[in-house]
C-alpha cells in the first residue's frame, strides 16, 4: 500500500503524502514511496509539473522517529527534487516540522496558506537539521536560519515567505498557486528543464560538496546519548533532561 496519492489535471501530477497515523512523518517507507512516485512522474511525457501536497493538518511532522529513513536516503530525496527535469510545487496548507522543511527548501516553489507553522526542532530533541541543509542554506536567509536553527521556534507562513523558505503566503494557497500552474502549464517543457537546471546549480553544488559531511553528522547526532533521552522524551510527552 502505497503512502502517497496520486492525482492529475491539465498536465500537473499532484503527489500527496498520506501518512495520517504518523502525521506526514518521514518514514523510510514514505520517503522511498515518494521517490517512486517522483520518479514516474518523471518518466511520463504528459507531465508538465509536479505538485507535493499532504492530507490532514500536517504536511510534514519531520523524521519518523522510530522508523526513520537512512542519511543517504534522505539525501537522496532531496536531491532527486532539485534535480527533477520537471519544477516541484509545494503546496502547504498545514504544519511542518524539521525534515519536512528541507522538502520545501528541495522544490522549485514552495507556498503555504495562513493555517500553516513552521520549526526547525531538531536542537530540541539532540540532534542538528544536517542533511537538510543542502537545499536549504542556498535557499534560505542566514541570520534567520542561524535564529530559528539554533532555537526550534515556531513561527508562521508569513515569516517563512520573508525568508526564503517559501515563495509565497496568502489565505487561500490555491489562489496564490492558481497563477503559478498556469504559467507552467504555459511554458515549454524543454525550457522549463533548462532553466530549472540554471537555478539549481548552486543548490547542486552543495549536495556535492556537503552530502557526506552532513550524513555523517546526522547519524553520529542520532546514535548520541542526547538524541536517546530527547526522542523518548519526545515519545513520552515530558522535557528532556537538559530543558531548564
Amino acid at each position: 500500500m502505497t503512502l502517497i496519492q496520486r492525482t492529475r489535471a491539465r498536465a500537473v501530477e499532484t503527489l500527496t503524502l498520506d501518512s495520517a497515523h504518523n502525521r506526514n512523518a518521514l518514514s523510510a517507507a514514505l520517503v522511498g514511496d515518494l521517490a517512486d512516485a517522483l520518479t514516474r512522474a518523471a518518466e511520463d511525457g504528459e507531465v508538465r509539473a509536479i505538485v507535493l501536497t499532504h492530507t490532514g493538518n500536517t504536511f510534514s511532522a519531520g523524521a519518523d522517529l522510530r522508523d526513520p529513513p537512512p542519511p543517504d536516503a534522505m539525501a537522496g530525496l532531496l536531491r532527486q527534487i532539485v534535480e527533477l527535469p520537471k519544477p516541484v510545487v509545494a503546496r502547504v496548507t498545514g504544519h511542518v516540522r524539521a525534515g519536512g522543511l528541507g522538502l520545501l527548501g528541495a522544490c522549485d516553489i514552495a507556498a503555504a496558506s495562513g493555517a500553516a507553522s513552521f520549526a526547525f526542532t531538531e536542537v530540541r530533541i539532540g540532534v542538528a537539521p544536517a542533511v537538510i541543509s543542502l537545499p536549504l542554506l542556498p535557499r534560505t536567509d542566514p541570520r534567520a536560519l542561524a535564529r530559528y536553527y539554533l532555537t526550534g521556534e515556531r513561527f508562521d507562513a508569513a515569516e517563512a515567505a520573508r525568508i526564503g523558505l517559501l515563495t509565497a503566503a496568502g489565505d487561500d494557497v490555491d489562489e496564490v498557486l492558481a497563477p503559478v500552474l498556469d504559467g507552467l502549464r504555459r511554458s515549454a517543457p524543454q525550457a522549463l528543464a533548462e532553466t530549472k537546471r540554471l537555478l539549481t546549480a548552486k543548490v547542486l553544488e552543495a549536495f556535492d560538496q556537503d552530502k557526506g559531511e552532513l550524513g555523517r553528522l546526522s547519524a553520529r547526532l542520532f546514535a548520541s546519548a542526547d538524541a536517546r533521552e530527547g526522542m523518548s522524551a519526545f515519545l513520552e510527552r515530558r522535557d528532556p533532561t537538559w530543558a531548564v
